[in-house]
């Protein structure tokens, strides 16, 4: 694959995707980004133009679709609305973008014959109890809380299907939460390190028992990667790199990175349907395809994240004032 058509890559996960690639292999990227609120073309400002195409424009618009991936050897789906609390506020933008903007998608890819990797989220698989010992795999049943996860579960049932019926030469994999540079701010781990970086305080969600599996970004790219050139065509993959912790102890390690005491934070109003614990079991991507993360711990890769956002203050200050501002008024 020498020409990829990467979506959402002016994202946070997709413009990590191709950092990695142009870091990594020699491919050229077309990115093809709407260009909402939480993507930046500062997140792409830097990699070289000859690899590296931006253009702007929606996925669930067949006209720009059709004709960029009739150009590519495989497109690599990562763009999603993808904000839980906004998909509280209001679903439809969750509709259009994750449902009709992936079907747009792949009956592009299937008029041209193109690969496909579909790009999803361990939250469509609904919870786990915070006692139970077990973790998601390829074989849990769907059972999505949210408008967000209902609509990501919704996009992976049409990529099986377009497989099944039309031979879509497809994969998809669904990955844990992931953490890293690029995040925008109105997402938990960096809403908390920029609060802090602001002079304000650390919040979390009820008594913050929920437990999330984090991976960093650079680790995800590694996968879809290694998917992309390794993965056998129709199977699904599990992304996580053991990094299960509770939200209390994501906010103590931050605050213990930054220099506060580790009890110095908010309790505020829970989400609404919060789902308790996600776990992913990626014994197939392992074994089958040979990945491994490389970051050694999730507490090494979020010293490095606080890093980032110390340093980078510039891109996510003008967007912070707004986001905290959606988050009082819902008492969060």
């Amino acid at each position: 694959m020498r020409h990829l058509l990467v979506t959402g890559g002016a994202g946070f996960i997709g413009s990590n995707f191709v950092r990695h690639l142009v870091e990594h292999t020699d491919v050229r990227v077309t990115v093809l980004d709407k260009l909402t609120y939480a993507a930046s073309r500062e997140s792409l400002a830097d990699l070289p133009t000859d690899r590296v195409e931006l253009v702007v424009g929606d996925i669930a618009d067949a006209a720009v679709v059709d004709p960029l991936v009739g150009t590519v050897d495989a497109v690599v789906h990562f763009a999603a609305e993808s904000h839980n609390d906004n998909s509280l506020a209001d679903p439809s933008p969750f509709v259009q973008t994750n449902v009709v903007g992936t079907f747009t998608l792949l009956e592009a890819a299937r008029r041209h014959g193109t690969r496909f990797h579909h790009v999803s989220t361990d939250e469509v698989y609904g919870d786990l109890e915070l006692d139970d010992p077990g973790r998601f795999t390829e074989a849990t049943p769907y059972n999505p809380s949210s408008p967000y996860s209902a609509t990501k579960a919704g996009s992976d049932l049409l990529v099986r299907a377009w497989a099944r019926s039309f031979g879509l030469q497809a994969t998809i994999s669904n990955c844990s939460n992931n953490y890293g540079p690029w995040q925008h701010v109105e997402k938990f781990i960096p809403r908390q390190i920029t609060n802090l970086l602001d002079g304000g305080r650390v919040k979390l969600y009820g008594a913050g028992a929920n437990v999330r599996d984090w991976i960093h970004a650079d680790d995800h790219s590694s996968a879809v990667w290694t998917i992309l050139q390794r993965g056998r065509i129709g199977e699904t993959y599990l992304v996580g790199a053991d990094g299960e912790r509770s939200n209390l102890e994501v906010v103590r390690q931050v605050l213990r990175l930054l220099g506060h005491d580790e009890d110095d934070f908010d309790h505020v109003t829970d989400r609404a349907g919060h789902d308790l614990r996600y776990a992913i079991d990626s014994t197939k991507l392992r074994t089958e395809l040979g990945w491994q993360p490389t970051y050694g711990t999730f507490e090494d890769g979020l010293a490095k994240t606080v890093e980032w956002y110390r340093d980078h203050a510039d891109w996510w200050r003008p967007h912070k004032q707004a986001v905290e501002a959606a988050y009082a008024a819902r008492g969060q």
